[in-house]
């Protein structure tokens, strides 16, 4: 059995190699609507106990990466209400946010990707928001999320390409696996 996953595994490298396409983050009009929507809207657990649960366990996970308790607490709220307000698991954007800046919200990329989520400046003027802060942790979460969402939605549910598509590297599998690690790893529901 682990030598066919293996031989799977390597079958699969093998295509994505050969499939590679390094597709751009470029404007969008359906995304440029959705983040503009997203920008102007505003608790996303449904009840005290489930708030209650999911923030202890969340933040013990977060607590060598974040030791300040106030820090932690309240960026694990924004990003349970940002991934809720569009419909995403919040596990799923922690492992985003954990492989793409590991929680630095000062962190920018190579390219000038910004911030926890790693968003790309050009969208401030796409969205005719210059003033807006890509450092800032609520600005970063709201449009990080509204464009992993809009990404799964164009790849209608398969998350290894809305994925690709987020980072730019749709056709290959290092990046989604990076994530599926993080979330098997660390930010599994339990």
């Amino acid at each position: 059995m682990r030598r066919t996953l293996v031989i799977a595994g390597m079958l699969i490298s093998l295509w994505a190699g050969s499939v590679v396409a390094n597709i751009a983050q470029e404007p969008d009009p359906e995304l440029r609507a959705k983040l503009l929507e997203g920008v102007s809207s505003s608790d996303s657990f449904e009840d005290r106990f489930e708030a209650e649960v999911w923030l202890m366990d969340m933040s013990a996970r977060l607590k060598r990466t974040i030791p300040d308790d106030s820090k932690r607490l309240t960026l694990l709220k924004l990003i349970h209400y940002e991934a809720t307000r569009v419909d995403l698991p919040p596990e799923l954007v922690l492992a985003v946010i954990q492989v793409e800046s590991n929680f630095d919200r000062w962190a920018i990329s190579s390219v000038g990707a910004r911030g926890l989520m790693q968003v790309m400046p050009f969208w401030l003027k796409e969205l005719d928001r210059p003033n807006d802060d890509l450092f800032h942790i609520p600005t970063n979460l709201r449009m990080g999320c509204t464009i992993l969402k809009h990404y799964y939605d164009m790849e209608k549910g398969d998350l290894v390409r809305a994925l690709g598509r987020y980072n730019g590297s749709l056709g290959r599998f290092k990046y989604p696996n990076k994530v599926f690690e993080a979330l098997r790893t660390r930010w599994y529901r339990q």
